[in-house]
């Protein structure tokens, strides 16, 4: 399983760029997760990266969309197991498999989250996510207009599976996040 593959395969199947920063968001996470867990930081990148590539061809998430046909494909490609198992974790109602182990829980936690604080980078001046604090996502996170089809309930479930309170659970990602600000394209602009 070599990195170069998994963001190819990536690029073959998903040219929408907030897709591709989604991923690339969750894959930032998750490798910040796995280093502060001491868990293989390689191996949850690809997981974080991964999770949602068939998701522009499947849009439709159900038994025979996404994320269902992504794992078969990752399968059928040779992944571990565990990049297929959790892909299919993070959409548990759909494909009944449930989040059992820390990369699991993990991706479900960082996946909706990573989205929210794009959209909270986004509504900026700067449009950057250099400029978001916790206090500024705190005081979004409890306006349910904003960023509405973020599960709420569900992120916050999921930061207690892993141990962490919502808080540092934000922080981790944030952090992860600004540290890659300028690949996710959300570094600094100029303004107009």
């Amino acid at each position: 399983m070599e990195y170069a593959d998994a963001l190819a395969l990536v690029h073959e199947h998903t040219t929408q760029p907030h897709l591709l920063r989604h991923m690339l968001a969750s894959e930032y996470a998750m490798r910040a997760y796995a280093e502060q867990f001491g868990e293989n930081a390689e191996l949850w990148g690809i997981a974080g990266l991964l999770h949602d590539f068939d998701y522009e061809e499947n849009p439709d998430v159900s038994v025979e969309g996404h994320p269902i046909v992504g794992a078969r494909l990752l399968d059928e490609l040779g992944y571990p197991a565990e990049v297929s198992h959790a892909m299919l974790s993070h959409a548990a109602d759909i494909t009944g498999v449930a989040p059992e182990s820390m990369l699991e829980k993990t991706l479900v936690a960082v996946d909706e989250l990573t989205g929210f604080l794009v959209a909270v980078a986004l509504v900026r001046p700067s449009k950057s996510i250099l400029d978001v604090e916790l206090k500024s996502v705190r005081k979004k996170w409890k306006t349910k207009e904003f960023a509405a089809p973020v599960n709420r309930a569900e992120v916050e479930h999921a930061a207690a599976e892993i141990g962490m309170t919502l808080d540092d659970h934000i922080l981790v990602v944030l952090n992860a996040m600004k540290a890659h600000a300028t690949e996710l394209g959300l570094d600094r602009q100029e303004a107009a």
